[in-house]
């Protein structure tokens, strides 16, 4: 519409121009050179005016096509977001996107010997958890752990592994999905919790699904995968809550690749105090099993809201402080029919506790951690005991 009005200026100017040099030339009889100036001056014109629509007509096509490859390249970047996301290929970021992303790793989720994890949201409006693995050695060989244990799998009960970075001489970063509830220490104990991650009271409902879900992650990596997957480090602070409560297993960093005609592996200790299976320390070898050791001690945490293991002190006495074994108090109260007195404080007065259930999670924390792994059930096992599809009998006490 522009150019049309401005090709209509043009004319009606040449017109007008070409109207008075004929009038001038008749009526007035004016010289020759008079005439001659006056064409130059009209050419110039016309020039000018030639000059601003071409320019015109350049700078608006100029416009159009840069709108063109903005809009191309938003569409390219969302079909690569995609394509991403379902092909489960993880991503090698740029260390500079990555920075963007966090703002320069302000927003900090949690901290280990190793590595640190922030918030930080990507080109796309995807929420990510950047973790960072300092140090040469060890950062490396829990950067490929994580790598080759997790890159590959994908299970809603997971945490999913977006990208990687890696910098020559520098830091090593894997990007996941963020997930909104933290880790599930803060939502079982009491006063945990810090400003970046939610405390609260996991009801007693949400507790046993997390227990389903966790075991269904474990018997995914122990049984479905080409490559059995030992995670060797489960714990409370490695299962994350969605926004919906769903269990997701997180940090392979100290996980073992397991080949299927293997029935144990040799490696050196790794993994939390509190959750190591009795064979890290007779130097049996490790298995799946260790991981179910790790897994009914987190169940039987999950029952009665408190560390296994913890320091217990009488009165003002810090001298009197003594270790206390959480899972002998639950076997004692289990001979004495008195379940109920174990199960978390904060959820006895909400009077939503099913007691069959505590008895049933309580069996089966302790088939879990029997001393022997063989007589230990394996996570398919715990599964069927745990969606009632077979009866849970009660265990032998262990040692």
């Amino acid at each position: 519409m522009e150019d049309k009005k401005a090709n209509i200026i043009a004319i009606s100017t040449i017109i007008v121009l070409t109207i008075c040099i004929i009038i001038a030339r008749v009526f007035l009889k004016l010289s020759r050179p008079f005439f001659l100036i006056a064409g130059a001056n009209s050419a110039v014109i016309l020039v000018v005016f030639s000059y601003l629509i071409i320019r015109r007509r350049c700078k608006r096509r100029r416009q159009l096509l840069e709108s063109q490859l903005v809009s191309q390249g938003s569409e390219l970047r969302i079909e690569y977001s995609f394509l991403r996301k379902v092909s489960g290929v993880p991503t090698i970021f740029q260390y500079r996107e990555l920075e963007e992303a966090t703002e320069n790793f302000q927003a900090l989720l949690g901290q280990g010997s190793s590595a640190s994890v922030f918030k930080g949201i990507l080109s796309d409006g995807t929420s990510v958890a950047v973790k960072r693995i300092e140090g040469e050695k060890h950062g490396e060989k829990e950067f490929r752990s994580e790598v080759a244990a997790i890159a590959s799998v994908q299970h809603v009960h997971l945490l999913r592994l977006l990208g990687y970075c890696i910098m020559a001489g520098g830091p090593r970063f894997l990007v996941y999905d963020f997930i909104s509830n933290g880790s599930l220490d803060c939502w079982i104990f009491q006063g945990r919790g810090n400003r970046n991650q939610p405390r609260g009271c996991l009801s007693w409902g949400l507790r046993y699904r997390v227990a389903i879900d966790v075991a269904k992650a474990l018997c995914y990596l122990h049984h479905d995968c080409r490559s059995r997957i030992l995670h060797l480090d489960i714990k409370p602070e490695n299962i994350l809550l969605d926004e919906n409560y769903g269990a997701i297993v997180a940090d392979f960093g100290l996980s073992k690749l397991m080949g299927r005609d293997e029935s144990k592996v040799f490696t050196n200790i790794r993994g939390t105090r509190g959750y190591l299976a009795p064979e890290w320390f007779l130097e049996h070898g490790v298995s799946e099993k260790s991981d179910v050791y790790s897994y009914g001690m987190v169940v039987l945490e999950m029952i009665g809201g408190r560390r296994n293991v913890c320091l217990v002190q009488n009165g003002n006495d810090r001298s009197q402080r003594k270790w206390q074994y959480f899972p002998k108090i639950v076997y004692q109260k289990m001979r004495e029919g008195k379940l109920m007195e174990v199960v978390d404080d904060r959820l006895a007065e909400s009077r939503g506790v099913d007691e069959r259930e505590v008895r049933r999670l309580v069996f089966i924390a302790f088939w879990c951690i029997q001393e022997k792994a063989r007589l230990r059930p394996s996570m398919g096992q715990v599964v069927e005991m745990l969606e009632g599809h077979v009866p849970v009998e009660e265990p032998p006490i262990p040692k």
